[in-house]
């Protein structure tokens, strides 16, 4: 049996091999390979091992080579290596592996190994990207077992998700809690899990989570509705800014907490451009910086308003506030209105 799980959506690939390893008969018999690291010969002899005190074997194949610099989709094995149709691997020269197969090479090998390979295996291979329906996997998974492709879900389908997830952890949630976690969160489905997991949690089975529990709660939406004040700050716009400010504070939002929370806004703009302007991309910094995308992409539209000047003396301002909020020399909502009306300037 052959599953083929792609596509961007990388949380519910996890998720349907998590299920699938739980409905077989694995015991021990279970390997997972890193598909940028493991030879095909490695793959081709352990798919025709037989179990051992088990029914099946379970081989996970977690992603698929890296295509070569200029290959295209059609391109040929080069003469270092190639697959034999008996499915063993012919040698090459003396030290080569067989990454030397460029990457339509290996899916096209692996594809014709998977008609021959032992019946009492089952081969799953992760892909996180969409695989065009003329790639030799997904043929041969329409063929000898299934092809499961998911795609991020976005607008109406988004909350949909949301909805069901919920309901899947026996909750019901408000139509503007799912709106508010769907804004703020976007499509990371793996963050929106965690996130319905707490609050679900929180509510107890048979509850109902809500607009406020999420405010209460959430600290990813708190730190997104805080994104939302140094963006209309960014804008000039000062009283939206104040608006969001108090809706904040009337939260119950500690102000210290939400100087500490803008002041490492800022702190993530200031490494957001210096990092985009080294010519890195939103997933390139998210990565370096270990911050969740959606919150980099948040800040790299922001980044373009201000020079790092600005963003340095923004910084100094918002010490100097949480100093003056410490030592008690300014009352809490006063000292966060003249730092949104100075912001800045």
């Amino acid at each position: 049996m052959f599953y083929l799980l792609h596509g961007e959506d990388e949380f519910t690939n996890r998720e349907q091999l998590k299920q699938l390893r739980e409905k077989g008969d694995f015991g021990y018999n279970q390997d997972t390979y890193n598909g940028t690291e493991v030879d095909l010969k490695t793959i081709i002899m352990t798919t025709n091992t037989f179990p051992f005190l088990s029914e099946q074997r379970l081989v996970v194949l977690n992603g698929l080579p890296k295509k070569k610099r200029g290959e295209s989709s059609t391109s040929a094995a080069e003469p270092s290596e190639a697959t034999t149709k008996g499915g063993k691997a012919r040698k090459g020269k003396k030290g080569s592996k067989s990454t030397a197969l460029t990457r339509a090479a290996f899916d096209k090998a692996l594809a014709e190994h998977i008609a021959q390979m032992a019946e009492t295996t089952v081969l799953i291979v992760l892909a996180e990207e969409t695989l065009e329906a003329s790639n030799p996997l997904v043929k041969a998974a329409e063929k000898y077992g299934k092809a499961l492709q998911s795609t991020l879900p976005k607008g109406a389908a988004l909350e949909n998700w949301i909805t069901k997830r919920a309901k899947s952890l026996n909750v019901s949630i408000t139509k503007d809690a799912t709106g508010l976690l769907a804004n703020f969160i976007g499509n990371n489905l793996r963050l929106l899990a965690n996130e319905l997991d707490k609050l679900a949690t929180y509510v107890g089975a048979g509850g109902t989570i809500s607009a406020d529990h999420i405010r209460q709660l959430s600290a990813q939406v708190q730190e997104a509705r805080i994104f939302d004040l140094t963006d209309a700050l960014s804008q000039r716009n000062r009283k939206q800014a104040l608006n969001i400010l108090h809706d904040l504070l009337s939260d119950g939002e500690p102000p210290l907490k939400l100087i500490s929370t803008i002041t490492s806004q800022v702190r993530s703009l200031l490494l957001v451009k210096e990092l985009s302007q080294k010519g890195m991309r939103t997933t390139q910094i998210a990565s370096t910086l270990g911050m969740a995308p959606f919150i980099v992409d948040k800040a790299y539209r922001q980044v373009g308003k201000f020079s790092v000047s600005q963003l340095e003396g923004i910084y100094r301002q918002l010490m100097a506030t949480d100093a003056a909020l410490k030592r008690s020399r300014l009352a809490p909502e006063m000292a966060l209105d003249l730092l949104v009306v100075s912001f800045g300037a």
